[in-house]
């Protein structure tokens, strides 16, 4: 039997990172989630009692991160598994249409967002001696679409990021990016409209893409991974 293992996703309130939550609690690990909807919270909190634990966080405010994580971490655990999940698209424009509050915005959850939780949970886990970062990706992390600039930007941005951190981190970690392909998800049919329902749905990827994250080990480092 697999051992017990403290898994944190980001956006867990809807998407890959909600039917991620429910797949990995279901297969004996405790979970660690943040979102931004406090009735979804509510509602995994009382499905999934300690010593799971769901917070409303913004990823994208240094201090709402780094108090979730001071909460968690005082006594010394750290998560075996941290999923950067949370993000957001642009909606569908030429880049010079798009505002500067929407392109900050974006910035903020997608990029900002990972950058804070690693900031706030890593330095744990590197005294702990163990840990997988997961900054989830995309196909426009390392390709381009018309009509998504920003969104495009704030993925090159993670796989660089990710890329870096992996050369700076101690033996016995690791940092991945992780491509989860075309899901049926609220992002996807933002860009795809009634397209989107030809790909499979979160629950339907969650099934699998679980036991792929749980392969991932520190030989791994600073790889380019997609879910197969």
């Amino acid at each position: 039997m697999e051992s017990q293992r403290t898994i944190l996703i980001t956006g867990v309130t809807t998407g890959l990172g909600h039917a991620l939550t429910h797949r990995m609690i279901a297969k004996g690990h405790i979970l660690w989630g943040c979102g931004r909807s406090k009735h979804e919270l509510t509602q995994l909190s009382l499905q999934y009692p300690a010593p799971h634990v769901f917070k409303q966080v913004d990823v994208s405010d240094w201090t709402q991160v780094s108090v979730w994580a001071q909460s968690l971490t005082q006594t010394g655990q750290s998560p075996d598994l941290l999923i950067n999940n949370a993000g957001v698209i642009n909606q569908n424009a030429p880049l010079w249409e798009i505002s500067a509050t929407e392109f900050d915005t974006l910035i903020g959850v997608n990029v900002s967002g990972p950058a804070n939780i690693i900031r706030a949970f890593l330095p744990v886990m590197i005294q702990n001696g163990r840990g997988i970062v997961v900054n989830i990706s995309s196909g426009w992390g390392r390709s381009t679409a018309p009509e998504v600039a920003p969104y495009c930007a704030s993925k090159f941005a993670i796989e660089g990021l990710t890329r870096a951190l992996a050369q700076d981190l101690p033996a016995g970690l690791a940092a991945v990016t992780v491509n989860p392909g075309v899901i049926n998800t609220a992002v996807l049919r933002s860009c795809w409209g009634d397209g989107a329902q030809k790909a499979p749905s979160p629950d339907e990827w969650a099934e699998k893409a679980a036991d792929f994250l749980l392969e991932i080990t520190p030989s791994h480092n600073g790889q380019a991974l997609n879910v197969a």
